[in-house]
């Protein structure tokens, strides 16, 4: 189910987010981990290789295990802290799953957001230092009881995770409406711009989606707009909002007509111009 929520910038502009949830979270961390062990096998032969280059005394300096604090260190805070710092919130996971770190206000992350966030993960969520699978329940019990789905570093940090990509529902226009298409087609459309003609068909498409009384209150003003600049009048009874999808899509066959026209007078004048060659088609 598609859930929206509202923000409030520190500009006091409402903007809608769509918060991440667990499933799609999970993947994007399933990336993430990916890339550390990646980032982690780059230390260690880092490390590797400068033991073998230093001389004899030098060599053992690094200790393996303080080797293996700092790879973890680097790896399990730094990574998240310096990525999602750089790109505005977006790991190699989120970018992969269309997600982002924001703040609660909305606006961009810092590098303090990031760490805490990134710190937060590694002493209580994973790997849950304390108490693992305490802490392991507890963190998915707060991801799955917020309505924002914010984890325990979300939390701490004043950040949540929302989703960039949205989907959008695809909205059809109705055609001609039966019986006033001979009417159309003698009608004066002319005063009709382009402007308007976008503003009747995002209502005839999204009309539905209005609540009301804001429905009737924009379709009677778009009605009374387009009645003055039509003529002849639609015949008598015709309801408001068939009369603006007649407008509508008598607009659009005019514009297929003219384009058709066009076409053909180009070709007769300029054969060939604008079609690609049968055999250069994928």
């Amino acid at each position: 189910m598609l859930t929206v929520r509202v923000l409030t910038t520190a500009e006091a502009v409402e903007i809608d987010v769509r918060p991440a949830r667990l499933g799609s979270r999970a993947i994007a961390l399933g990336f993430d981990i990916l890339m550390q062990l990646v980032v982690l096998g780059f230390l260690s032969g880092t490390y590797l290789i400068i033991t073998d280059l230093l001389p004899e005394p030098y060599g053992d300096l690094l200790r393996p295990d303080t080797a293996y604090l700092i790879g973890l260190a680097l790896v399990a805070v730094g990574y998240p802290t310096i990525v999602e710092t750089v790109s505005n919130g977006r790991s190699f996971g989120k970018i992969v799953m269309g997600l982002r770190v924001i703040r609660e206000d909305g606006g961009p992350i810092r590098a303090r957001h990031a760490f805490t966030r990134a710190l937060i993960g590694l002493a209580v969520e994973w790997p849950g230092m304390l108490l693992p699978m305490v802490t392991w329940a507890g963190s998915l019990t707060t991801m799955l009881a917020s309505r924002r789905g914010r984890r325990l570093g979300d939390l701490a940090a004043g950040t949540l995770v929302v989703h960039e990509r949205r989907p959008v529902p695809w909205n059809l226009v109705p055609g001609m409406p039966a019986g006033l298409a001979p009417w159309a087609a003698e009608a004066d459309l002319s005063a009709v711009d382009d402007e308007l003609a976008e503003a009747i068909r995002q209502f005839a498409a999204r009309s539905f989606h209005f609540a009301e009384p804001y429905r009737s209150i924009l379709g009677q003003s778009l009605h009374a707009e387009v009645t003055a600049k039509v003529s002849p009048a639609p015949p008598p009874g015709t309801p408001p909002w068939l009369f603006l999808v007649a407008v509508l899509a008598e607009r659009r066959r005019r514009a297929g007509v003219q384009l058709a026209a066009t076409r053909a007078v180009t070709q007769r004048v300029l054969p060939g111009f604008g079609v690609i060659p049968a055999g250069t088609r994928r």
